[in-house]
């Protein structure tokens, strides 16, 4: 996964035809999770709390503790 990577499913999202952008759009969600799953990784590795992570994620802690707080 990279952000090139991410890049590219985003301008093919841009694509003339509906199914075309489709596809791009399920693929770049998928990219997407594994990348937020990494960085979420990298933070508590350096120690961030929980708290911090899900704000930056705009999501509660609750719900960022239970789909990234399982080792």
């Amino acid at each position: 996964m990279s952000i090139e990577r991410i890049q590219t499913l985003a301008g093919d999202a841009g694509d003339e035809h509906p199914y075309a952008k489709l596809l791009a759009i399920a693929e770049l969600r998928r990219e997407l999770d594994r990348y937020e799953a990494t960085v979420v990784r990298q933070a508590r590795t350096i120690g961030m709390p929980w708290q911090q992570i899900a704000g930056g994620l705009g999501v509660t802690r609750q719900a960022v503790h239970k789909r990234y707080g399982k080792a």
